[in-house]
C-alpha cells in the first residue's frame, strides 16, 4: 500500500475528501515525528508503540568487493505492535 492508497482508504472510511485525508495523515505523520524527536517514544493504544533505537557503530561489508568499511553510529525508529493490532491480524 502507497501513502495514497492509504489516503483514499481514509477518505472513503471517513467519508471525507481527498484533500482532507491527505492533511489529516500529514498532520499524523508530522506529530509521531515530533513526539519521537522529542521524547524518544510514543504509544498508541491498541495499536502499538514506536521507539527510537541508538545503533553502536560498527564494521560492514561492501557486498560488492567484500572490503570491510565503517558504519557510524545511528538511531533508527522501531515499532512493537500492540495486542489489539497483533489480534487484528492473525
Amino acid at each position: 500500500m502507497t501513502k495514497q492508497d492509504l489516503v483514499t482508504a481514509i477518505a472513503t472510511e471517513a467519508k471525507i475528501k481527498r484533500t482532507e485525508a491527505e492533511k489529516a495523515l500529514s498532520a499524523l505523520i508530522d506529530s509521531v515525528t515530533k513526539a519521537l524527536r522529542k521524547d524518544g517514544k510514543l504509544t498508541l493504544t491498541g495499536f502499538g508503540t514506536f521507539v527510537v533505537a541508538k545503533r553502536k557503530a560498527r564494521t560492514g561489508r561492501n557486498p560488492a568487493t567484500g572490503e570491510p568499511l565503517k558504519i557510524k553510529a545511528g538511531k533508527s525508529v522501531r515499532f512493537k505492535p500492540g495486542k489489539g493490532l497483533r489480534d487484528q491480524i492473525k
